[in-house]
């Protein structure tokens, strides 16, 4: 079969640079991931093998090139995920990201959506009421949940932002740790305290819990409230049981906006409880106010071997249903 070859033009050194990667290993990922041969050509990039591949590559390149047009990094994780577009005829799609910033740190760092996935997450929470975020470790969930508490809050679209999470996790209770309520939950909600300070500052941060704008509590301490204008945020919603998401859901007031994140791959409930995470998703699917977003592990944003690792493990998840569905069978 005869091969294709196609050329695309970085247009200058700068941006031939950053798509090509340290030791071209941007180039390397692409020629491995699509089995292409690709050379550099003064400052075209030149792409050969068979006509799909060359195509996806084109897209992959040509993707590449427009988020470095727009002073987006062009890290191994950006060309991975834009790969993973390329195969479903979607490359494309990842420079819609790059002009869409969601909120800016004190340090003066843009926030922005580095996938599909976390575009149409952000795009449900401004939308909607209520809005699920269900996936895997490092898909953002919390992370892009608060950035949207603390915008809302600095356009006085907001009172307050609350943030919760269930406070029993591998079995632990509370009353078996040292120390007051607030050293007790400190360690649950340490990453809450971190996605804040990222976005506010030290100083602004602790001003604005001392005032009373920032509430920062275990799920155990919504009950019999009524949360009116605020921006409410329900982290690790897997190890809230099915009564406890129903009381937190039924606190909502007027002029609230409610987030619940969580992953189902995590449960840390005691056994012989049930989470109410996949439940509510469940009876609330179709409800008007309510959105519901699955992230995948294409929406991985961490280190890239994370998504590596969520798949490794949901392969083998599979292959355990698998085996224990053939055990039901022959019995």
């Amino acid at each position: 079969m005869n091969n294709t070859v196609k050329k695309v033009s970085a247009g200058n050194t700068d941006k031939l640079q950053k798509i090509l990667g340290v030791f071209d290993e941007n180039l390397n990922i692409i020629m491995r991931e699509l089995s292409v041969i690709i050379r550099v050509d003064g400052i075209d990039v030149v792409i050969e093998g068979a006509e799909e591949r060359v195509s996806a590559a084109v897209s992959v390149t040509e993707s590449l090139l427009t988020l470095a047009e727009n002073g987006e990094s062009v890290d191994k994780g950006r060309v991975e995920y834009c790969i993973e577009l390329a195969r479903e005829g979607k490359a494309r799609d990842i420079t819609k990201l790059s002009s869409d910033t969601i909120a800016i740190t004190y340090r003066g760092k843009p926030i922005k959506c580095k996938t599909v996935g976390q575009k149409k997450y952000v795009d449900s929470i401004k939308r909607e009421t209520v809005t699920f975020g269900i996936g895997p470790a490092g898909t953002g969930k919390t992370y892009l949940a608060v950035c949207l508490a603390v915008q809302a809050l600095k356009q006085k679209q907001t009172d307050k932002i609350i943030l919760t999470r269930p406070a029993v996790e591998a079995g632990e209770k509370l009353g078996f740790l040292p120390g007051d309520l607030q050293t007790k939950v400190d360690p649950y909600l340490r990453p809450l305290y971190d996605a804040l300070q990222e976005m506010l500052g030290l100083e602004t941060y602790t001003k604005l819990m001392e005032r009373g704008s920032i509430e920062i509590a275990p799920l155990a301490y919504m009950r019999g409230r009524t949360l009116s204008n605020a921006f409410v945020i329900l982290d690790e919603a897997q190890n809230a049981t099915r009564e406890q998401m129903k009381m937190f859901l039924t606190r909502l007031g007027d002029g609230s906006k409610m987030v619940i994140t969580g992953d189902k791959t995590q449960i840390d409930l005691p056994n012989g409880k049930s989470s109410g995470l996949e439940d509510a998703a469940r009876i609330l699917r179709g409800v008007e106010g309510v959105g519901i977003l699955y992230l995948t592990d294409k929406d991985v944003v961490r280190n890239p071997l994370v998504m590596r690792i969520v798949r490794a493990y949901d392969k083998d998840d599979d292959r355990r249903l698998s085996i224990a569905d053939g055990n039901e069978t022959k019995q």
